[in-house]
């Protein structure tokens, strides 16, 4: 009886890459959102200098009623909660998108925090 013995190698695969804010939102946000302040809003407000601004008060477009109730500030806590369920954050919002995965919304909400 003839036994082959199997070589075993340790292969360690590299760390994953984080993931890139830029073309996470490319592909999930830039539809309804600009991040460019000199075009025209699409569904949804720009995003060009999102952090910082009063909820519902992006020059030049007109947000759901619920907005009118928004007293905050966008800053990584609120944009984080708002990515995980619009409508539970600001009932009346309209928002279809919705993200579930935490290192996704985080990517998304740093590329964000670029734009100034």
């Amino acid at each position: 009886m003839l036994v082959a013995k199997i070589a075993s190698a340790q292969f360690t695969p590299p760390p994953a890459k984080p993931p890139d804010g830029a073309t996470l939102f490319k592909q999930q946000c830039a539809t309804c959102h600009t991040t460019n302040v000199s075009d025209p809003p699409r569904q949804g407000p720009t995003l060009f200098n999102i952090v910082g601004r009063g909820a519902g008060k992006a020059d030049g477009f007109r947000y759901s009623s619920g907005f009118a109730d928004a007293k905050f500030k966008w800053d990584e806590q609120k944009l984080d909660e708002w990515l995980v369920d619009p409508q539970a954050m600001i009932p009346g919002a309209i928002m279809p998108y919705k993200q579930p995965k935490p290192e996704l919304r985080m990517a998304i909400v740093g590329y964000l925090k670029e734009l100034h």
